[in-house]
């Protein structure tokens, strides 16, 4: 039986993912005199892998990982005001309302008056709190987890600390790399729900067996429900 069950935010709560991608449209017209939109693209997926581990995950990275791409592809020589476009580029994706997928505010409602609720996101502390905030939703959670990495040691700790059994813990979000191999490795349970774009460092195959996979989150209590 199924208790409690953890949620994760970006492209599956919210739309995020469509967010960096419109605005890594505007980087590639921006630079498009400096370096033709594959190279752009691969050299700030680079940029951005190797600043995880500095930065972390989150908006504020990714525009400093833009920065950084855009000083190299011109030899240094990128005009200040493009700098400071970038630099808007980021605000505005910060100010961005947040938008929630179809069917997520009334599915979260009703399973929160029929299971414990953790919602498990990743990424900048400051941003993530404020798209909770902003979402509507803080109040159907009962526990709320903000992480740096979603690996096996951190969903570890979060069933730890809240007296969560494993067995009856399922995981639902949209990234197979962070919401579904980690889970399925502890013992616990995973739902994917595929969002239409996935950021390439979250690529991964999915398993074989042993989670489930729906078309959306509006899916999610009848799954449950015949669990």
């Amino acid at each position: 039986m199924i208790d409690t069950i953890g949620f994760d935010g970006d492209d599956t709560l919210w739309h995020n993912e469509s967010l960096f991608s419109m605005t890594q449209e505007r980087f590639r017209a921006l630079l498009a005199h400096a370096a033709d939109p594959a190279d752009l693209d691969r050299r700030l997926l680079e940029a951005e892998r190797a600043n995880l581990r500095v930065y972390g995950y989150g908006i504020k990275g990714f525009v400093l990982s833009m920065i950084e791409t855009a000083i190299a592809v011109t030899d240094g020589r990128v005009p200040a005001r493009d700098l400071q476009s970038l630099i808007e580029f980021g605000k505005a994706m910060l100010d961005h309302p947040v938008e929630l997928l179809p069917g997520v505010a009334e599915v979260v409602e009703a399973l929160s008056s029929r299971h414990r609720l953790i919602l498990v996101t990743k990424g900048d502390l400051f941003d993530q709190e404020s798209k909770i905030a902003r979402s509507g939703l803080a109040e159907r959670f009962d526990a709320v987890e903000i992480v740096s990495e979603k690996d096996p040691a951190t969903y570890r700790r979060v069933l730890a600390r809240h007296g969560v059994d494993p067995a009856r813990f399922v995981m639902v979000g949209n990234s197979v790399r962070s919401d579904i191999l980690p889970v399925l490795s502890i013992g616990a349970h995973a739902v994917h729900v595929p969002y239409a774009i996935t950021w390439a460092h979250e690529e991964a195959e999915p398993p074989d067996e042993h989670y489930r996979r729906i078309d959306s989150v509006l899916d999610l209590p009848p799954l449950l429900a015949a669990w």
